[in-house]
């Protein structure tokens, strides 16, 4: 049995196969999803989606949305996305770099919550590279 997964951000398809687990990055923490799932409808945070195709895992970085289950239809509808096998390792590093230090500089409350949203999706983007070899 398995779970047909979509994954949608308002310009592309980013995803759009049948797949036999997910696990999905909620505010309120993980939630492994397989065949027959209760239905639910949750936020997502920004953070790592892992997907197991048969005994293969890929990631994808998800950049917050909203997750719908219903039916072994899970539809995911986030602001950005990008599949792990994508994202340029050197890049990511670099990125992560300037958002940390973009977050040292930050004065006054507004600057401190846009650096730390920048760091976050930074560290989701290396955690997508850095989990495939190792989705557990």
């Amino acid at each position: 049995m398995t779970l047909n997964l979509r994954v949608l951000t308002p310009n592309r398809v980013v995803w759009d196969s049948e797949v036999k687990e997910i696990i999905l990055s909620t505010n309120s923490g993980q939630i492994g999803v397989l065949p027959n799932h209760a239905s639910l409808v949750t936020a997502l945070d920004i953070g790592v989606m892992k997907i197991r195709l048969d005994a293969q895992w890929s990631t994808m970085a998800l950049m917050g949305g909203f997750a719908k289950i219903d039916d072994n239809n899970v539809t995911v509808l986030v602001n950005n996305a990008e599949r792990g096998i994508d994202i340029d390792l050197q890049e990511a590093r670099e990125d992560f770099r300037i958002a940390k230090a973009d977050l040292a500089r930050a004065r006054g409350k507004r600057q401190a919550i846009e650096a730390d949203v920048a760091l976050k999706r930074a560290r989701t983007r290396l955690e997508a590279i850095e989990a495939i070899s190792s989705p557990n």
